[in-house]
């Protein structure tokens, strides 16, 4: 491919890429994220590819980025119709050809079928996941091959650039980010525009442009997909970044653990540089910029901007304190623009469709979607994106369809291991920066887990303050032996050996490792902690006063018996104890030897009338 050199010749290309679309001609979209992966998306794209050729269908074929219903994969979307299959096998592809594309028959089994209603839905866009959302950044994954950049560039990718390029000042461009209301969503929420401006007025000899993928929340893979399913969204932003702020040189910080992220990035520099959107003279603009791969380790720490250049560096990730930002000296001492994936990919749109237009999206002091990794006991997991102002409720129960097993809901964490742990009262609380840092919580990076009522608040303390116990860097004593304590606590707790004070206790040690902690880890940490004090204080106390876990998941705390009233002597438990606790004759009641009882919760899952309880 021959550079382009001029805005002029950008348009003359994607005339003719858009001229060799026919919106109107069937295509297949098969998802390719991830998630899909998993389930053996590869395998059912051949198939695809194999059956179109051998039909000699005048069909369109796109394994494309993640499509976000992950709890459904391997998802196909038929389009213009929009036919939306679930779960689809090598073996359905025969039947997908012939009677839905050639015939206009549907296939009713892998139609997508509501868990709680039982309704079935045939077009992707009235299947709830989707008809509550509103994807204006995670749309186009559905729609293009990350690894085509005509692809993107059909579909008005790098339009925003030749814009900026051609008609806006570097400064004018910061306005217009300012005046949109975007803020970082990579958790802390500062002003975007705020950031770039100050980073281009910060004297430097060179200044930097990063994007941050590392993402190292357990259960968040909203960047990830981002950047598997659209890199090249995610590079336009860096470049008009670049522009704005004055830099010639970027870095995309990736986990190594995303392998599928770190190609398809690769791909798009490459390709970005080719095609002249990278390199010299960019769009014959005079401008240069280049982007580079740098592959994380996989710690948790290195999400913090600080920590995250140190290992650019390639020294220790460990942060520093921030009596300097840096915005003035960061990258080698260097004035440097951090924002997440999901930040950079809303550049584009706010200079394709304007600040008054994304600005009306939202909360006052929250613009824009937010994407959020839903995951956790709940029907509907997957990659949702809403407006800012959203209520939880919405989320959980309109999107994500309610609580698996019509179990009942019990709490929501939000923002990760740093996030807080909401509860049901809570559920109609506005999602934005302001409103879950109020309740206790945090935006964080777009993490949300959904717990049901057999999960125990201070086990979830105990398992979010032992994550980041581990990843704590251990640079400042507050947060390597605060984070600790607080574990070291909430562990004598739940084995049953609490003591009174226990929960002032954490209450104080967590203010100190807030306050006096150098970055954020610890500055957040206290979080999961002070929040299901704050709303689930009783759990505590029942763990303490009582030696009970309520939620009976704490084994130290919980003893298995069988109920003379209930027991049929179908012998079920007798068979599956793993430790031979359990004694009795078919048609008798049974009974666990407590001394052999390892308390695995075997016989209680396998129980059909109820027999085995909880005490």
């Amino acid at each position: 491919m021959k550079r382009i050199t001029s805005v002029k010749e950008l348009e003359k290309i994607r005339k003719k890429l858009v001229g060799q679309r026919n919106p109107d001609r069937v295509m297949v979209t098969v998802c390719g994220g991830t998630g899909c992966h998993a389930y053996g998306c590869q395998k059912v794209a051949e198939a695809f590819r194999k059956e179109l050729k051998q039909a000699g269908n005048n069909v369109d074929f796109r394994l494309t980025g993640c499509h976000g219903f992950c709890e459904m994969g391997p998802l196909v979307v038929i389009r213009p119709a929009m036919t939306f299959y679930k779960r689809v096998q090598v073996e359905d592809v025969p039947r997908i050809v012939k009677e839905t594309i050639q015939e206009g028959r549907i296939l009713e089994d892998l139609q997508y079928e509501s868990p709680t209603t039982q309704e079935k839905f045939l077009k992707e866009h009235d299947v709830p996941f989707y008809s509550r959302q509103n994807r204006l950044i995670f749309g186009m994954n559905g729609i293009i091959d990350p690894t085509s950049i005509e692809d993107y560039i059909a579909a008005g990718g790098y339009d925003a650039l030749a814009k900026v390029l051609t008609g806006m000042k570097p400064e004018e461009v910061i306005e217009e980010v300012k005046a949109s209301g975007l803020r970082g969503r990579g958790g802390g929420g500062f002003p975007t525009g705020v950031k770039w401006e100050s980073c281009r007025k910060a004297h430097g000899n060179k200044h930097y442009v990063i994007c941050n993928a590392d993402e190292g929340d357990p259960g968040a893979y909203m960047d990830r997909s981002l950047l598997e399913g659209n890199p090249h969204c995610v590079l336009e932003g860096m470049i008009i970044g670049a522009y704005a702020i004055g830099s010639d040189e970027g870095y995309i910080y990736v986990r190594n653990e995303y392998p599928l992220a770190v190609k398809n990035a690769g791909m798009a520099i490459k390709a970005a540089e080719e095609w002249g959107f990278l390199g010299p003279d960019i769009l014959g603009s005079g401008m240069k910029f280049k982007v580079n791969i740098n592959r994380g380790g996989g710690a948790f720490i290195c999400g913090e901007s600080t920590a995250l250049m140190a290992s650019l560096e390639g020294r220790v990730g460990e942060p520093r304190a921030k009596h300097i930002h840096t915005v003035e000296s960061g990258l080698r001492d260097e004035p440097t623009d951090l924002n997440n994936v999901e930040t950079w990919a809303n550049v584009p749109l706010i200079i394709n469709k304007g600040a008054p237009w994304y600005a009306k999206i939202g909360t006052e002091g929250s613009k824009g979607t937010k994407i959020f990794s839903l995951v956790g006991k709940v029907n509907n997991t997957g990659l949702v994106e809403v407006p800012m102002g959203v209520t939880l409720r919405e989320i959980i129960f309109d999107i994500g369809g309610g609580i698996r097993g019509g179990k009942k809901f019990k709490a929501v964490q939000t923002g990760g291991p740093s996030g807080g742990c909401l509860p049901e009262s809570l559920l109609d609380l506005p999602v934005d920066f302001d409103q879950l840092a109020k309740a206790g919580s945090m935006m964080g990076s777009g993490g949300m887990i959904v717990m049901d009522e057999t999960t125990c608040m201070v086990d979830v303390a105990k398992y979010f303050l032992r994550f980041l116990m581990e990843e704590s860097c251990g640079k400042c004593t507050s947060c390597r032996e605060g984070i600790k304590r607080m574990h070291e606590v909430l562990s004598r707790i739940t084995e049953g050996s609490g003591r009174d004070g226990d929960i002032e206790l954490l209450e104080e040690l967590g203010e100190v490792v807030a306050d006096a902690s150098l970055c954020a880890l610890g500055g957040t940490a206290p979080n999961p902690v002070l929040s299901t004090i704050r709303y689930f204080r009783s759990e505590y106390e029942s763990h303490i006063k009582d030696n009970k876990c309520p939620a009976g998941v704490c084994k130290a705390l919980i003893t298995y018996n069988i109920s003379d009233e209930f027991c049929t002597g179908c012998h079920v438990c007798f068979r599956n104890c793993p430790v031979d606790a359990i004694t009795g004759k078919p048609k008798e009641t049974h009974v666990i030897d407590q001394n052999k009882c390892i308390k695995c919760g075997m016989c209680y899952e396998v129980c059909k009338f109820d027999a085995v309880q909880i005490k």
